[in-house]
């Protein structure tokens, strides 16, 4: 089966780095086959026989802390999760050549409370639009992402949970690269 997984964090600012090489390299000692990377922030797909998403993720980030000496937090979704994903964008279809980079999707742990999306929904402030839908927030950025006061370390707070966060065109990459 294949899977997707999405690191947190990696390759920020000089922060966390890991080589895609050696990240691919890593996945393929967990006995994960036909690993691809996709840029530089920590985009990994692979596959392997059908597993529990809660055991796949605790392994790569033990792999990662084992290997690197610090924690890097992964979500990880199905090709079909990521289908729905794409489908369910509360902003309709989006032109990827116009606004690919302005729409974005935060992938999180869990669902968070309905206390903490309504603490999170008080801070969207016009023409930033949000969404929350299950384990994932949809987000609409039409000024830029680096703009907007709704950056991942702010939902994470607000939320309560760990999240990372990927613009519209990646997630579209990422789906096309796993489809």
């Amino acid at each position: 089966m294949k899977y997707i997984s999405i690191l947190r964090g990696i390759n920020v600012s000089g922060q966390k780095k890991i080589i895609m090489g050696d990240l691919k390299s890593l996945y393929q000692d967990l006995g994960f086959q036909n690993v691809l990377t996709y840029i530089q922030s920590g985009n990994v797909i692979f596959e392997v026989g059908e597993s529990k998403i809660p055991e796949l993720k605790e392994n790569i980030e033990n792999a990662i802390q084992k290997k690197y000496k610090f924690h890097v937090p992964v979500e990880i979704r199905t090709n079909s999760e990521l289908s729905k994903v794409i489908n369910n964008c509360p902003f309709g279809l989006v032109n990827l050549a116009e606004n690919g980079t302005k729409v974005l999707l935060t992938f999180l742990s869990s669902v968070p409370s309905k206390s903490n999306v309504s603490e999170l929904l008080k801070h969207v402030k016009s023409p930033d639009e949000l969404a929350v839908s299950g384990k994932e927030v949809y987000l609409f950025c039409p000024g830029g992402y680096g703009k907007s006061k709704l950056s991942n370390s702010f939902m994470e707070k607000k939320l309560g949970v760990e999240a990372t966060t990927r613009n519209w065109k990646s997630i579209h990459k990422l789906f096309e690269l796993s489809s």
